[in-house]
């Protein structure tokens, strides 16, 4: 008898033990899209050393999951960035990283032509609920005081205007350095590329702090 009430006794606590929790869903990654011209697109490097791809290994060394797309083409002003802005950001974006007007500015664009064409990138991707963190551009100094206070402006003022994260210039602590750039003294090479994702990286981390709690 005092084996099958022993039994019945492990059966019934049995009965009582809570059922295994389902494995914890992984988070889905957020998704950003790097919205530029040569200097996102990685021109003349391979893929990997791109600005996209090394800043998509800073933050997972930083335990973030995140995908950013390269969406750069080489040559490309800020109105040809409009032009294809639609197609080139998907549905399902959480966040863009937009860096044009080096090519306005190296052409010599009237800056409110390259302000324009921001400020309707931004727009449009506002209204479709994308946040945007505008990395910033300067005229070089040889355009002269009136064109480098006009281009130097667009940026900041984009930014008070409509809340957006921005990076001043994206080309900081490399540009002017050769042990940076290719052999045009304009593009950056692999080091020049990790020198840009270094110093823009700490306000990525800010911008995905800012996403919508869905997004992080």
């Amino acid at each position: 008898m005092a084996l099958f009430a022993a039994a019945g006794l492990v059966l019934s606590m049995a009965g009582l033990a809570p059922a295994k929790a389902d494995p914890k869903p992984e988070s889905k990654p957020i998704r950003l899209v790097a919205l530029g011209d040569s200097l996102t697109a990685g021109y003349r490097l391979p893929a990997s050393s791109a600005f996209p791809a090394v800043l998509e290994r800073a933050l997972a060394a930083k335990g973030r999951t995140v995908t950013v797309a390269n969406a750069g083409v080489s040559g490309e002003t800020a109105t040809n960035g409009l032009d294809r802005v639609d197609w080139s950001v998907p549905d399902g974006t959480d966040g863009v990283i937009l860096e044009l007007g080096a090519n306005d500015m190296l052409r010599g664009t009237d800056p409110a032509v390259t302000r324009k064409a921001l400020e309707a990138i931004v727009t449009r991707l506002k209204a479709r609920g994308i946040p945007v963190l505008l990395a910033g551009m300067r005229a070089s100094t040889n355009l002269g005081p009136d064109y480098v206070a006009r281009f130097d402006a667009i940026y900041p003022d984009l930014a008070r205007t409509y809340d957006l994260v921005l990076y001043p210039f994206f080309m900081a602590g490399m540009v002017g350095d050769r042990a940076y750039t290719l052999d045009d003294g304009l593009h950056p090479n692999a080091k020049g590329v990790d020198v840009i994702v270094a110093g823009i990286l700490p306000l990525v981390e800010t911008f995905l702090g800012r996403l919508p709690a869905g997004a992080r």
